[in-house]
């Protein structure tokens, strides 16, 4: 027993494929009454694996985190990403991306590959995660072709590849705090 009558003990039937689902039951031993103890079952299917739960909430998940990854880049990144001139006939151009719109994609892309590489396996991780904004990223530059010679397309290469590691290196190392997962490096489940 814990401190206040409450003791927790992990669920019967959680260890399904040699990991430990996150389900545990909230036990509530009280004296008197008819009833007799009180379990509280709390499901916390929010960080549960998602290779354990039904295809369409598995589907649903994923859907979701890559629409919010595109979102993501459509909220913080504006669409013509060109340089362009502060007013007509200046010679200096500025960019219409701000420090802003580029750390709240990197912190938001970045927040939602610890999350599906803490809850799904990490061959989901760059579809859902990192494809969205790459593939906004080059329809924005193909949809925004610049008058004279442009780097862009070498550009979104190395944005995407650094990108690409930058999300699979947060979500293994999320992984490692999945519960049965002992550090083990490679595990797929």
């Amino acid at each position: 027993m814990g401190s206040g009558g409450f003791r927790w003990a992990p669920m019967e039937g959680a260890v399904a494929r040699g990991t430990v689902l996150a389900r545990t039951v909230l036990e509530y031993a009280y004296s008197g009454g008819t009833h007799g103890p009180h379990a509280i079952v709390v499901h916390m299917s929010a960080l549960s694996p998602l290779p354990a739960r039904p295809l369409l909430e598995r589907g649903t998940v994923r859907l979701l985190g890559a629409g919010l990854a595109a979102a993501t880049y459509l909220l913080f990144l504006p669409w013509d990403l060109r340089n362009r001139a502060d007013s007509p006939g200046d010679i200096n151009e500025t960019t219409p991306v701000t420090d802003m719109g580029i750390t709240g994609v990197v912190v938001t892309v970045l927040a939602l590959a610890a999350y599906f590489g803490y809850r799904d396996r990490l061959y989901w991780v760059l579809p859902v995660v990192a494809a969205p904004p790459a593939g906004l990223l080059l329809a924005s530059f193909l949809t925004h072709e610049s008058p004279d010679a442009s780097l862009w397309p070498l550009a979104w290469v190395v944005f995407v590849v650094a990108g690409g590691g930058a999300v699979l290196a947060v979500a293994g190392f999320a992984r490692q705090f999945r519960p049965g997962a002992g550090g083990a490096a490679g595990s797929s489940a």
